[in-house]
């Protein structure tokens, strides 16, 4: 139990610890403080084998905050970056810095720092999960499918890139506001993705990822200088798609496509929340965002009481929308499956010509799969499992194979 709590403290506290002490002692001391931070949670487990103190998260803030001021006593620089911080009116700020709404800010602060547009935008989700989300280099590396020691590389660079470019931990302000929220809004809705349809081989749904993006957007809506049309439409797709997480696979972890899953499942608060977000969206708005499409798009399938009543021409129209405002092989794609749902494969066709599988990198499989429904919905059979043949030599996600073994055995009976 003990190693638990302490566990379930690390993931949901650490990164509010380490936002707080870097707004306390500066981004340039943050190797300093993830150490700290990590030194008490281990101090934690030892100490609480015998008994738990009555506030733990108070507990672990005051015992890392000494613990950086320890660190910097024996490099001898607390009197320079850090006088009387214990004392009178100081020591009385520093405390006021662990009030809720305080460590909101800070981690809002930190949001914008990991989402820097100076940092390579390959190291931007990574040193978020790490420093906002308190994931472990380990969680990461299996979150984005790429070795710890490339995840080690980007975090230092992230670091170093702090460093040498001075960035300031605050909340930007006036004009630089909009492209440096963008920026957080596509690695937010980036960790959301991965969490929705994971590209871990075992595993297709990383809820923890669609929870982490989901608590850390709603953040931005707690600001008033965050609180954007974007941000609410961002927050509405999350919510639409968190709403069916628990029905893309059954008891026996197969995959359920959309016709399969059991409707009276998705969890109708979600919707509720997702429908109002939407609302806030367009309440104020002339010109739509990527994410005001995409929350549309899913509350369509959302609105469908069954499978067979899904509005497909509205869908569509929604895509068209998306992909003349940010033209995407992967929208394409998905207006190709759209019309092949709606009989139209003159349409379908003409979309999937103008694509091609190099498009879609390591999810090339989902350009033959639609290959495949193209020619099962055209009554082409043989050309059908050619192309399952081609996705099923190359999609990654056990799952996913299963379901495409499983749809290229009915074509053979």
């Amino acid at each position: 139990m003990n190693s638990e709590i302490i566990d379930h403290l690390f993931r949901h506290h650490s990164g509010k610890m380490v936002s707080v002490l870097t707004r306390i002692f500066g981004l340039k001391h943050l190797d300093i403080i993830e150490d700290a931070v990590q030194d008490t949670f281990i101090k934690a487990s030892i100490n609480w084998r015998t008994r738990q103190p009555e506030n733990p998260e108070a507990w672990l803030n005051k015992v890392a905050k000494n613990r950086v001021l320890d660190i910097f006593r024996k490099l001898k620089t607390e009197q320079k970056h850090l006088p009387l911080i214990n004392q009178g009116t100081d020591a009385i700020a520093i405390n006021e810095l662990f009030l809720d709404t305080e460590i909101e800010d800070a981690q809002l602060r930190m949001i914008f720092t990991a989402c820097h547009p100076k940092l390579d935008p390959r190291d931007r989700i990574a040193f978020a999960l790490k420093t906002v989300s308190g994931f472990s280099i380990k969680e990461i590396s299996s979150a984005l499918l790429t070795k710890e020691d490339t995840i080690k590389k980007r975090l230092g660079r992230a670091r170093k890139t702090i460093v040498n470019a001075d960035l300031k931990f605050k909340i930007p302000l006036g004009k630089s506001l909009p492209d440096r929220l963008d920026s957080v809004m596509e690695v937010l809705y980036l960790i959301f993705n991965e969490g929705f349809h994971s590209n871990q081989r075992t595993k297709l749904v990383r809820k923890e990822l669609c929870g982490e993006a989901l608590r850390l957007c709603q953040m931005l809506l707690k600001n008033e200088h965050t609180r954007t049309p974007e941000t609410y439409a961002l927050n509405a797709l999350m919510c639409f798609h968190s709403a069916r997480l628990d029905t893309k696979t059954n008891t026996q972890n197969e995959l359920l496509d959309l016709k399969n899953q059991d409707r009276s499942s998705w969890y109708f608060p979600l919707i509720k929340l997702g429908h109002n977000m939407m609302t806030k969206a367009v309440i104020t708005k002339q010109e739509f965002s990527c994410y005001h499409y995409e929350a549309a798009i899913a509350a369509e399938h959302l609105r469908a009481p069954i499978f067979e009543d899904t509005n497909w021409d509205k869908i569509h129209y929604w895509y068209q929308c998306l992909n003349n405002l940010q033209p995407m092989p992967i929208y394409v794609l998905t207006m190709a499956v759209v019309c092949i749902q709606n009989k139209n494969f003159k349409t379908a066709k003409a979309y999937l010509n103008d694509i091609n599988a190099s498009d879609f990198e390591q999810r090339a499989y989902l350009f033959y799969g639609a290959k495949a429904d193209y020619y099962i919905g055209t009554n082409q059979i043989k050309k059908a499992i050619e192309y399952l043949d081609s996705a099923l030599e190359i999609v990654n996600n056990r799952l996913e194979l299963a379901y495409l073994e499983k749809k290229r055995a009915k074509l053979l009976n």
